[in-house]
């Protein structure tokens, strides 16, 4: 589930990453982690090949609009130029043409999320799979759509189901821990985020939002020990300074719900 707006880990600069699981090959290189539903998308290449890339797949898109697959292709290439209006445009398209396509409403559902359309996200994703048939990475964004509306009980519920398909999952407990400090649950949320952040396939988005907890918590020394696994020392102690001006701001809270988005995880084995 893109949660800055909580966001995307900076090495610079501290961020609340809300790890979206990736939603299986309906994303492309998306991210599953929730960390980014693969990476942010077209993290991997530069900006002179993603725009190529795009206008490619714009003009693929063009020829046939009903091309599932292409259309899923272009919306990621357009969401990884910021591009989010017109990734969301594209999809209703293919959305209308493909109306029992699930990959093409679970890429839709996310970019609704990313565009700040929460409950058309929430409608959308819930026809992206079925109740016979449940995809944990779906679950996993509606978790962090429904945090984003201010409803933790029910993201509390779609991360458990998840869970109890993917034990384990970094991506999903990331989410889940963050639901809970969202929530004020700040006890709860450091132990589901120290247990995310020790899996061998947890990643720095992960591991970021672990040592945002810890300093909310108070537990400046351990959270910056935690930023120094990815971070310089110098970087490590920017983002710690972060984390305390945030903190230190009466409206910090109000701000971490305002920033939440749920994004998707670096593409792993069970990401296309």
């Amino acid at each position: 589930m893109s949660l800055p707006s909580l966001s995307r880990l900076a090495v610079r600069g501290v961020a609340v990453v809300i790890v979206a699981a990736g939603l299986g090959g309906c994303l492309g290189r998306d991210p599953v982690a929730t960390g980014s539903l693969g990476g942010d998308a077209g993290a991997a290449m530069s900006g002179a090949q993603l725009r190529s890339e795009s206008s490619s797949l714009g003009e693929q898109f063009e020829m046939n609009p009903g091309d599932a697959a292409v259309a899923i292709a272009y919306a990621h290439s357009l969401r990884g130029l910021d591009q989010t209006a017109q990734a969301v445009a594209v999809l209703q398209q293919s959305s209308i043409r493909n109306p029992n396509d699930l990959g093409v409403l679970a890429a839709y559902g996310k970019a609704l999320a990313d565009a700040g359309r929460l409950k058309e996200a929430a409608d959308v994703l819930s026809r992206a799979h079925s109740p016979e048939r449940p995809d944990w990475r779906i679950l996993s964004v509606q978790g962090a759509v429904a945090d984003q509306l201010g409803d933790f009980g029910s993201a509390q519920r779609f991360y458990e189901t998840a869970l109890k398909i993917a034990p384990g999952e970094p991506s999903v407990l990331t989410n889940q821990g963050l639901s809970f400090a969202l929530a004020k649950r700040l006890d709860e949320a450091e132990r589901i985020l120290g247990t995310a952040a020790q899996h061998p396939r947890a990643d720095a988005r992960v591991r970021q939002n672990y040592a945002l907890v810890l300093g909310l918590e108070g537990k400046f020394g351990e959270a910056e020990g935690v930023l120094r696994r990815d971070l310089s020392p110098e970087d490590a102690a920017k983002n710690l300074a972060a984390i305390k001006r945030m903190i230190s701001q009466s409206n910090s809270w109000k701000a971490i719900r305002r920033a939440e988005q749920p994004t998707a995880p670096k593409a792993g084995p069970d990401a296309t």
